[in-house]
């Protein structure tokens, strides 16, 4: 069967479904983004701090579940029975649990001096005259190896301003290489949030879906750093370190990547990279057996809002799909759609324009990713393909838009001197990436590897594992 054919039988079958599309059932989730979003904007109008993040997202999530209560069909114990299948999908529980894993590793790394360490670590080793793309490279790694942007802007941040300031260097140029960093981290690393939503919604591996945002990633890193140090600022004037590290204290970081890659099950190691963290903190005398529990305990309670989020979006998302509300804007998506490219664009603007709307590019994976796997098994879009296209948009808006959470944390240690809006055209290395992605939908110069290896949309899994 020709991929014509395979689209008009994809469209069939979604037409002969036995859920009826229903554009109501979309209400719900509508009322939980009019929340998150609203609440963000009064906020910001209001001039609050990070209005964006003020209003739970858990709780705008809970007004839709009990907009869904009121005004979808049947009886109040069969909506709640839906609900709850939706909480304890697999691929929801999953991903709730790979998020205590990571914040666990994230705070036992902390306390253990281990990120301080890898932070001056590549500080220490930057030619001042090569200062910007150093900054960048140095976000990156912090953020592809913690798996968070949030964290690595608030721990590179501070240094990066801080020498940017002694070398005279623009803040605004020097934040935008660290935004930059950061995000192409976050979209790289097989532990942050942004991955393990996109990875589990479309059924596929984190080891997959990185070899294909590494190929995405390459070149507009490389490109970037060209232009920093042929074109960015110097830092000719700031002294060198001495910054102190110890070489002990990276091994985490670089076990938690260099297992992740092999593909090591991901619960195998975080839990590896927690234990060994923890023991470096012991060794050190940094961390006690009473406090490396309680480090343990508080990276879990920090991924408590994304944890409560992801349970409640995805209940929600179980009723709103049942409903008919799934069913319905892939009925609209697929009247733009004609073919694989144009399904990978719905894709990317789907996700791109949730981002922007919410100001958080999980949240946007979580909310797409249904009718990206809709859209995959209808135009036979490859769902690694598709994970990493859900990843990368959400992104490189995040990375953009003013009222961000990355943005709104570098520039707050400005203590007011540079605005969001300042720092956005320095962000070279997004907008190249952008230009990859794109590029990417019509030149699938990244898809080496899984075209050796295709999806068998049968049984949900690459050919190679199919026949096992």
């Amino acid at each position: 069967m020709d991929i014509k054919e395979e689209i008009k039988t994809g469209k069939k079958l979604l037409r002969q479904s036995a859920v009826e599309p229903s554009g109501k059932a979309l209400i719900p989730f509508a009322i939980f983004v009019i929340v998150y979003l609203g609440c963000g904007v009064i906020l910001e109008y209001q001039g609050a701090e990070m209005a964006f993040y003020q209003f739970p997202a858990p709780l705008a999530a809970i007004i839709g579940v009990m907009a869904a209560f009121v005004l979808l069909t049947g009886s109040f114990d069969e909506k709640f029975e839906t609900f709850v299948r939706g909480c304890g999908d697999s691929n929801i529980l999953i991903m709730c649990i790979i998020y205590l894993l990571a914040g666990g590793f994230a705070a036992v790394c902390n306390a253990s001096g281990c990120l301080d360490s890898t932070v001056n670590l590549g500080l220490t080793y930057i030619p001042a005259e090569y200062l910007a793309a150093g900054i960048f490279i140095i976000s990156g790694f912090i953020a592809t190896a913690t798996g968070t942007s949030c964290g690595s802007a608030a721990a590179v941040g501070p240094i990066a301003i801080a020498v940017a300031d002694k070398a005279g260097i623009s803040l605004p140029f020097i934040m935008g290489c660290v935004i930059g960093g950061i995000m192409l981290g976050d979209n790289l690393s097989i532990i942050s949030d942004t991955t393990i939503a996109s990875t589990r919604t479309q059924g596929c591996e984190m080891k997959d879906k990185f070899k294909l945002n590494f190929w995405l990633t390459l070149a507009p890193a490389v490109i970037t750093v060209i232009l920093l140090i042929a074109f960015g600022e110097s830092g000719a004037g700031a002294t060198s370190g001495p910054y102190e590290f110890d070489w002990i204290k990276v091994l985490p970081y670089i076990a938690v990547l260099v297992t992740a890659v092999m593909g090591v099950n991901v619960f195998v190691v975080l839990v590896g990279g927690i234990f060994l963290a923890g023991a470096i903190g012991l060794w050190y005398g940094a961390l006690a057996p009473l406090s490396f529990a309680q480090a343990i305990y508080k990276g879990f309670l920090s991924m408590s809002d994304i944890f409560l989020l992801s349970l409640f979006t995805g209940g929600l998302a179980e009723m709103v799909s049942r409903a008919g509300g799934i069913a319905f804007l892939l009925d609209r998506v697929q009247r733009f759609i004609h073919g694989k490219n144009s399904a990978e664009l719905g894709i990317s603007a789907l996700v791109s324009i949730t981002d922007i709307a919410l100001a958080n590019n999980t949240v946007a994976i979580i909310i797409n990713g249904e009718v990206a796997k809709g859209i995959c098994c209808t135009f036979r879009v490859d769902p690694r393909r598709s994970a990493a296209l859900l990843s990368t948009f959400s992104s490189i808006f995040q990375g953009l838009i003013p009222y961000g959470a990355q943005m709104l944390i570098v520039t707050s240690f400005a203590a007011g001197r540079v605005s969001p809006l300042e720092v956005i055209p320095y962000a070279w290395f997004i907008y190249l990436l952008a230009i990859s992605a794109i590029v990417s939908v019509f030149i699938p110069f990244s898809d080496g590897f899984i075209k050796k290896d295709p999806w068998n949309f049968e049984t949900g899994k690459p050919q190679s594992k199919s026949a096992l």
